[in-house]
């Protein structure tokens, strides 16, 4: 087989490149287009029996039990990556005696982004009982809710961190959110994502510590579909949309390029990025039980932390692309056990906002952006767009994981340094 013809058979090899944060959804715009003008006219709406998962995307499929290939990736493979129970603590142990090994004689031994959310929190407390010497960083893009903030000091006070906040510019954080919004794309969080990890990721390698502290889990954000969102770290989608949309050169906002994200700053710096709550018991309830104990004001929705994701999951999301991110994250804590399917639908039948709550927080995303709510919401109405009719990594990634197929064939080993 020939190296074009590895490329060309990508699409049903289902290899996987772990990256630092997920991986890139390979959703085309043919595909795109296809599916808002089926889930309008054509499709005959279906839900899988198990989870809430349905055909608002095309990469689902039920097999004749009616459960989706969401649940069945769960069973076959994801499951095998999440050890929840007591007895596997002895991963949990390993890790962190990895960590504090590669550490010794520094001043950092991981770096943990503290958010006001509660799985970072919530981390950052896991860390302080296993005598881990995180250097805690915040990134503000401006968004912050009044909670987040109250949030972040009630866990640095109580674990005696020392916080390190990255203040990004807020005038060029502004710019490219409009162009953001200008564009259409479904993934609006990309700006603070973006300029999330790549300040964490510069921050990191300027303190010389090797263990990105992961957030990510699996209880809560194993169901995800690839085609709802582009990675937010596609510095080259980013660059195209500001060039189309923006107004202000990006002197200061951080960015990561391509080959820093998948070769500088895993295989020259040998970072990575572990996901400590996959190895121990984990839910929102388990999570807020030690939280209120040191003041932690718990959010109504996930994420709501930033006031602009939580408009963003929302009301953009629903209303522009008909996405409703609590249905993956219901379905995640329906096949993980944590609540029932009968509770998940209770919970998923509850309004997105309340209308007092919605008028304020346009008024307040609208003022904050420099544009009137009318404006706002003209963006919103504006036809969507797919990222792919801007530049985009997706040919690198392509040529990436050939690469990554024939290093595999060769040395009969999976090229993988994440955890």
């Amino acid at each position: 087989m020939t190296f074009l013809n590895y490329i060309r058979d990508l699409p049903r090899l289902n290899l996987t490149i772990a990256p630092l944060s997920p991986c890139p959804a390979q959703f085309s715009e043919l595909q795109f287009g296809k599916q808002i003008r089926k889930s309008k006219v054509e499709m005959k709406y279906r839900m899988c029996t198990r989870c809430f998962m349905d055909i608002n995307g095309p990469d689902i499929t039920f097999d004749s039990s009616g459960v989706c290939n969401h649940c069945r990736e769960f069973d076959e493979v994801t499951s095998k990556r999440w050890f929840p129970n007591a007895e596997d603590q002895t991963k949990l142990e390993a890790l962190v005696a990895r960590i504090k090994k590669e550490g010794y004689g520094k001043a950092y031994d991981c770096i943990l982004g503290l958010s006001g959310g509660l799985d970072s929190s919530y981390l950052a407390l896991v860390m302080k009982d296993h005598g881990l010497r995180p250097l805690v960083v915040h990134v503000d893009a401006g968004w912050n809710s009044e909670f987040a903030v109250r949030n972040i000091e009630a866990v640095v006070e109580h674990c005696d961190f020392e916080l390190h906040t990255i203040l990004i510019d807020w005038e060029e954080v502004k710019d490219l959110q409009l162009a953001y919004l200008k564009a259409g794309v479904a993934n609006q969080d990309v700006v603070q994502d973006h300029a999330f990890f790549a300040a964490l990721y510069h921050f990191a390698v300027k303190n010389d510590v090797r263990y990105v502290i992961g957030g990510g889990n699996v209880p809560t954000e194993c169901i995800f579909p690839a085609s709802w969102h582009h990675a937010a770290m596609d510095a080259i989608n980013l660059k195209a949309i500001h060039r189309k949309y923006g107004v202000k050169p990006l002197k200061n906002f951080p960015l990561i390029t391509f080959f820093e994200y998948y070769f500088y700053y895993p295989f020259i710096k040998k970072m990575t990025t572990v996901r400590p709550l996959n190895l121990m018991p984990y839910s929102k309830e388990i999570a807020l039980k030690r939280l209120t104990g040191i003041g932690f004001v718990p959010y109504e929705r996930k994420h709501g932390e930033s006031r602009f994701t939580k408009f963003f999951q929302n009301y953009y999301l629903p209303k522009k692309f008909n996405m409703d991110k609590r249905k993956p994250h219901l379905s995640s804590m329906i096949v993980t056990g944590i609540i029932t399917r009968e509770e998940a639908l209770e919970a998923l039948q509850a309004p997105l906002y309340d209308e007092a709550e919605l008028k304020e927080d346009k008024e307040y995303i609208a003022g904050k952006l420099g544009v009137t709510v009318a404006e706002l919401e003209g963006y919103i109405e504006a036809p969507p767009r797919h990222y792919s009719e801007f530049a985009n990594w997706d040919g690198r990634y392509r040529l990436l994981k050939a690469m990554q197929l024939i290093a595999n064939r060769l040395t009969g080993k999976s090229a993988n340094v994440y955890s």
